[in-house]
């Protein structure tokens, strides 16, 4: 895998006295799973604001397929494909399954709404809603109310309303939490088949799922990546086991 689709570039962010990113460079290359670890505190929210659009950093660059987006709004990152889940669910808990999609792919066209009906009998978004639940397996819940979803199926249909953004990347924000270990056993086979629609930069505390799916792993503490490997070459790691997974060096 050599093709780079998503990348900072020494990025830096303070907030008065604190560095909570700390001249961070990383990369997400086609067709893979980066996985991004660290302790709690560590900085990994201040980076996916700052590669999301939430945040601006204060030096360094954010690029996708090697355009430099630093000062987009997230609005314009996604219509780019830049694809983001939540670690808290941001979707309409009273609108239906379909409904959340079609809105999240007319957020995807940049095309302004004013009617609610209009929009839903709008047959190209419809389609391509319906492709996107179809992808994730939720076709057969269409017109279910969202919050009758499980916590699992719910993380689907986040997917789903990325997908309509045709993602050339995902970035996700912890996608296990809440979730037992059966749902995270479900889950994690779901993303290790979608990295072939697009690569993952997946924040993760679920070590079982972080093994599992990545190809490779950052971990960040202090806001400052301390190492990038395998999963075989971080678990090794003396520095990473003394200050995450719980080693003594």
């Amino acid at each position: 895998m050599t093709d780079i689709v998503l990348e900072t570039r020494g990025i830096t962010k303070s907030f008065g006295s604190l560095c909570a990113s700390d001249g961070i460079s990383i990369d997400l290359q086609a067709g893979e799973i980066h996985a991004v670890i660290g302790p709690n505190g560590a900085g990994k929210s201040t980076l996916i604001h700052q590669i999301c659009g939430g945040l601006r950093p204060d030096a360094g660059q954010v690029l996708l397929q090697g355009q430099d987006v630093t000062a987009l709004p997230t609005a314009a990152r996604a219509r780019k494909g830049l694809g983001r889940t939540f670690q808290i669910s941001a979707l309409a808990m009273e609108d239906s399954v379909l409904e959340n999609v079609m809105l999240g792919a007319l957020g995807a066209s940049g095309r302004p709404w004013r009617f609610f009906v209009p929009v839903m009998g709008d047959r190209t978004l419809r389609d391509r809603a319906t492709a996107a639940l179809e992808r994730v397996g939720l076709q057969d819940a269409l017109h279910s109310r969202t919050a009758a979803l499980s916590h699992g199926q719910r993380r689907q249909l986040e997917v789903a309303v990325a997908l309509t953004l045709d993602p050339r990347a995902f970035v996700m924000d912890e996608p296990m939490a809440g979730l037992g270990a059966e749902g995270s056993k479900t889950l994690t086979g779901f993303l290790d088949g979608l990295r072939d629609q697009a690569p993952i930069l997946l924040v993760e505390h679920d070590m079982d799922a972080v093994f599992a799916l990545a190809d490779r792993i950052s971990v960040l503490v202090y806001g400052r990546i301390i190492a990038t490997g395998t999963v075989d070459e971080i678990r090794r790691d003396p520095a990473v086991r003394e200050a995450y997974l719980g080693d003594p060096a």
